[in-house]
């Protein structure tokens, strides 16, 4: 299957069925696909074609969606584009990607402005008005849809690419490839977790019947991807796998996110799915609807069923806040973009355990510095490996990192992302953490997630990040630093507290930084080179 042919006939199906919501702009299935064909169509004209590259430069909205789709029509490749990039991170991008349009929001023209004339392939930059600068030289979004007549359907392939840039604490972003029949497939094997759906799904047709039968039902899912869709979490999880199904999927109107904008959105649009990054969003989250249950006006969230999580650490202390909300199904998935691994899901029936185990994928595996599967149950640290048939190509123009993270081992491919963990006698994985942020403190090995999990545990810590720094005797020490309205004893206190009742000795953080506020990435990933210069200097 190609997702472009799957849409195509879900909005043959659909027709007027709301497709894509931001704010008071609301467009249709049949709406979208004729302006993804428009817009697809100006594509072509401009040389683009099977494979070409479209860089999308925005941030969450119905253009993004429709720009994205596009590109799947044109058999293109569409490529994410951080809109925090600086000027030669993008400028790296778009080369890398070899990048042949560049389509992007006003508001960030000025930097578009600076470096496109030096990217190599570029041959059309697209501009979508959110009242920004007007960039010389760019093509509006909305006059070039109006004017150019819709493209045909074409046949295409399952050997077509869709590719993810990650990257952002492992050096300079890094394309990953993956066959578009193998995404397509892993969304048909979501439908029972997603949407309660085990009909058989092997063409466009039967996507589009169960789209219909979904629709029906009276149950019209509405997803939200509360994180940007410029990351796999959000373009992967709230957008392809829901829209799949006939999904409406709404965007926040925020250039940040917005705790309150979105539980009001929730309550507006019905939404019943999101994508959320752990705690950095679910915090947030909890404060909103805490002061609003606090002032009786709580919000009424009765029709989100699902909220799923992947990226980053989502506590426990957290998940359990969550729920005195809603008996929500929370999907903590364990992965990255280049693979999935494992998966914690919780309910009131099912409260949330043991922080960092999940249920493991059927194909996941646990292997030693040799390429020996370690057994389950013999309580051995291990590299985690992602398997089964949607393992990535590769990198893009990378075969040194490809070879490296995607291997065959026994007639076998997986891919190895950097985590470290164990698979227990009960086939249950337990994770321990980024084997390339582990801090060794005098031979001993702390995986700073661990400690995280612990501090964030106390209701006064909001957020942290726990990192290792040099230290002369010990080789490195354990630093956090933390967000939170404590006094700086209060803290040290409340620190050594916590870690005299749940770690080890030596996984206590001997430094401590207070921060009015943890610094992240959009995607909620930890900004590690920050937190590192604030606790490096310190000297103790």
């Amino acid at each position: 299957m190609h997702f472009a042919d799957v849409f195509e006939h879900i909005a043959d199906e659909l027709g007027s069925a709301e497709a894509l919501v931001c704010g008071d702009h609301r467009i249709s299935w049949q709406e979208l696909d004729e302006r993804a064909a428009r817009l697809a169509a100006a594509l072509g004209k401009a040389g683009l074609g099977p494979d070409s590259k479209v860089a999308l430069y925005m941030y969450n909205c119905n253009e993004y969606v429709e720009a994205y789709y596009a590109t799947l029509k044109l058999r293109g490749v569409g490529i994410n584009v951080n809109y925090r990039y600086t000027d030669n991170e993008l400028l790296y991008l778009l080369d890398n990607s070899d990048a042949e349009a560049l389509i992007f929001h006003g508001s960030l023209a000025d930097r578009v402005e600076k470096i496109h004339r030096q990217a190599p392939k570029l041959k059309l930059l697209i501009e979508v008005d959110d009242g920004g600068k007007q960039l010389v030289g760019a093509v509006d979004y909305e006059k070039i849809i109006q004017s150019t007549p819709p493209a045909p359907r074409v046949p295409r392939s399952s050997d077509d690419i869709v590719m993810n840039f990650t990257g952002g604490t492992t050096g300079m972003p890094k394309g990953v490839m993956y066959r578009i029949g193998d995404m397509s497939a892993g969304c048909a094997l979501l439908a029972p977790l997603l949407f309660g759906i085990n009909d058989d799904i092997s063409s466009p047709v039967d996507a589009a019947s169960v789209a219909q039968k979904i629709r029906q039902s009276g149950l019209t899912p509405v997803s939200l991807p509360a994180c940007p869709m410029m990351h796999t979490a959000g373009m992967m999880n709230g957008v392809l796998s829901q829209m799949f199904l006939g999904s409406k999927v709404v965007s926040l109107t925020g250039r940040s996110f917005d705790a309150r904008e979105f539980c009001e959105t929730v309550e507006r649009e019905k939404v019943s799915f999101t994508v959320i990054v752990g705690d950095p969003f679910c915090v947030p989250i909890l404060e909103v609807l805490e002061a609003a249950r606090d002032a009786n006006k709580p919000y009424d969230l009765s029709s989100l069923k699902i909220i799923m999580s992947s990226g980053v650490a989502w506590s426990r202390e957290n998940k359990a806040r969550l729920l005195e909300f809603g008996d929500f199904q929370l999907i903590d998935a364990m992965g990255a973009t280049e693979g999935f691994m494992g998966m914690q899901i919780n309910n009131r029936a099912s409260p949330p355990g043991q922080a960092g185990k999940f249920i493991k994928m059927a194909e996941a595996r646990v292997f030693d510095e040799n390429d020996q599967e370690i057994e389950p149950g013999s309580g051995r640290i291990g590299h985690i490996a992602a398997g089964g048939a949607s393992v990535p190509i590769g990198y893009y123009k990378d075969p040194e990192k490809s070879a490296k993270t995607f291997r065959t081992i026994n007639g076998k491919r997986y891919a190895f992302i950097g985590d470290q963990g164990t698979i227990e006698a009960d086939g249950s994985l337990t994770v321990h953490g980024r084997g390339s942020g582990c801090i060794n403190t005098a031979g001993e090995k702390v995986f700073p997630e661990e400690v995280e999990d612990v501090l964030k545990s106390h209701e006064a810590i909001k957020d942290c990040i726990v990192t290792g720094i040099p230290d002369p005797k010990y080789g490195q020490t354990v630093a956090a630093v933390v967000e939170t309205s404590l006094s700086r004893a209060e803290l040290e206190s409340v620190v050594k507290a916590l870690c005299m009742e749940r770690l080890a000795g030596y996984k206590r953080p001997r430094t401590l930084v207070i921060q009015k506020r943890i610094q992240r990435a959009p995607n909620g990933k930890p900004d590690l080179p920050w937190a590192r210069s604030l606790l490096e200097p310190t000297g103790n």
